[in-house]
């Protein structure tokens, strides 16, 4: 929803939607709901700056998670700029040769978190396989990121016969081969440094299928504020009445 709206157009349309007179007791709940979203993959395969891309930081930002070598050698926690009930956590690298999936669960106190993201910049491993089923295990979401995609895409754009979306299509089957064993992988392929592309999308619509309602409505929270269609597409895709209505509570504060 642009900021450009004229006062009175935004307040029109605030007074139209269905949750103009939700209790303000009902919207405090929700607002005080904790997300806890841990981010664990492969030594230097952008974990931090896909950690700093969730939170609408640069990764020059002062409070952003460092980036360039592996500095996270326990599970750091960097709340939401704006909405610090949305935790997300860099949890340390799976690299080593040593890894062992249940003591890594364990050391990163896994029960805080609501959903894993696992990330690589390549095609994933045994260390992830060996992960994912340690958290199927232990009955938590996750979900694998293949990140740097623009990487991929400058380094192919020069050939004569390239084609983004057949290029896209090879990587998402590549990253399949080592994944089937944890059943039907759930893949997407995203860029830090541009989330409007790719597969974020379709993320954060998976997320709202997947986590209960009250996780949902922080979830929306925590979307990077600069990217107001992500918000608008998302609140318009969920079909409960309930759900079409919270949702927009989040747009009130932006519009009035």
């Amino acid at each position: 929803l642009s900021n450009e709206l004229p006062k009175k157009k935004k307040l029109a349309l605030i007074q139209s939607l269905p949750i103009y007179s939700l209790q303000k007791g009902n919207l405090k709940e929700l607002e005080n709901v904790t997300l806890n979203i841990a981010v664990t993959g492969m030594t230097g395969a952008g974990k931090s700056s896909f950690v700093n891309a969730l939170r609408g930081l640069p990764n020059d930002d002062k409070d952003a998670a460092p980036t360039g070598i592996e500095t996270t050698m326990m599970p750091n926690m960097y709340p939401h700029p704006s909405m610090p009930n949305v935790k997300i956590w860099d949890l340390p690298g799976i690299g080593s040769p040593k890894f062992r999936a249940k003591k890594y669960l364990k050391d990163v106190n896994f029960h805080m978190y609501d959903f894993f993201l696992i990330v690589t910049s390549e095609r994933f491993k045994e260390n992830d396989v060996e992960l994912a089923r340690a958290i199927m295990k232990s009955k938590k979401l996750f979900y694998f990121i293949r990140t740097k995609i623009d990487n991929d895409i400058h380094a192919e754009s020069h050939k004569r016969n390239f084609d983004e979306r057949m290029l896209l299509e090879n990587i998402r089957e590549d990253c399949k081969v080592n994944l089937l064993r944890v059943g039907i992988p759930k893949i997407f392929l995203v860029s830090s440094f541009n989330l409007e592309k790719y597969d974020f999308q379709k993320l954060i619509n998976t997320l709202e299928d997947e986590l209960s309602e009250n996780k949902k409505f922080a979830l929306i929270q925590s979307l990077p504020e600069e990217r107001p269609l992500l918000l608008c597409t998302t609140c318009l895709t969920w079909d409960s009445m309930r759900w079409q209505k919270t949702p927009n509570v989040f747009f009130l504060s932006q519009l009035a």
